[in-house]
């Protein structure tokens, strides 16, 4: 797989400039196209409120909302001005989920935001980006809501516990590990790995090599948490070695209409501090 065809999803939060930049960034790395899209959610007014709003004040929600998105457009289309990245701009009416999830189908990655927990309240922004990583059944690369991003996958850390998914989000993520400077495959306590999630005799070497085959000049290493979670092994890490890019399975499912994430899953989505690119 290349990456070819890139979608970036954009709102008016706070840390939406740094994910258009890393989105540019990373189109431009990889000569592909970027589309932007918005999506306008209906405020949740309950029926016996809206019924006492008058046309006018409802129109003028609307109103509001659009030219929101105007503005994000606008900024849009400056940042990408000063590239030479193919783009087009979306917005689309919508649930936010459903709209984003669908759209990401046609695509070879999807550009999303850490939750803020300080952010902007719509509805459906409390689900992103759990629910497109869990049901999209596309990648995605998260962008941190905080800091800048100078580099992206110039050092790549992946998380290798020998699972199904670590595997799958590994060759999924291989276009982003051919232009690296350099690839490291981590275990974390890989004395642990039992049944189908076994290292082989030295661990991350067999990804390692199959990696090697590929042309990436990846090494293997594997390190002991020492009382730590897996979750704040891996980011003092990345933090310790100027780590650009995280690669790792994301974990869960849903269960009714809530998001059940494994542990690690969700301390990344929480806490990380670099860009982290997610399969699932």
């Amino acid at each position: 797989m290349s990456l070819k065809d890139i979608l970036v999803h954009v709102d008016n939060s706070r840390s939406c400039k740094e994910r258009i930049r890393a989105a540019l960034k990373l189109a431009a790395l990889h000569d592909a196209h970027l589309t932007a899209i918005y999506v306008l959610t209906k405020p949740v007014i309950p029926g016996f409120i809206e019924a006492q709003l008058s046309k006018e004040v409802l129109q003028a929600q609307v109103d509001a909302t659009k030219e929101a998105a105007k503005e994000v457009e606008n900024q849009f289309t400056a940042m990408a001005a000063d590239t030479d990245v193919r783009t087009e701009w979306r917005c689309i009416e919508g649930d936010l989920i459903d709209t984003v999830m669908l759209h990401a189908r046609y695509f070879d990655l999807t550009v999303l935001g850490q939750r803020d927990p300080e952010g902007i309240d719509v509805p459906g922004s409390s689900e992103m980006p759990d629910q497109i990583l869990l049901r999209s059944g596309r990648p995605v690369l998260i962008i941190p809501y905080a800091g800048t991003f100078e580099t992206i996958g110039q050092h790549i850390l992946t998380a290798w516990d020998g699972s199904r998914l670590a595997a799958k989000a590994i060759n999924e993520a291989i276009p982003l590990m051919t232009g690296a400077k350099k690839v490291e495959v981590l275990a974390v306590d890989p004395q642990k790995g039992h049944g189908d999630k076994t290292h082989g005799a030295i661990p991350s070497a067999d990804m390692s090599l199959h990696l090697a085959r590929h042309g990436i000049k990846a090494e293997a290493d594997h390190l002991a948490s020492g009382g730590l979670s897996a979750g704040d092994t891996l980011l003092s890490y990345a933090a310790d070695n100027s780590i650009d890019l995280i690669v790792m399975g994301g974990y869960g499912h849903r269960r009714w209409r809530e998001v059940v994430l494994g542990g690690v899953t969700r301390h990344m989505l929480q806490h990380m501090t670099v860009p982290v690119f997610m399969t699932h």
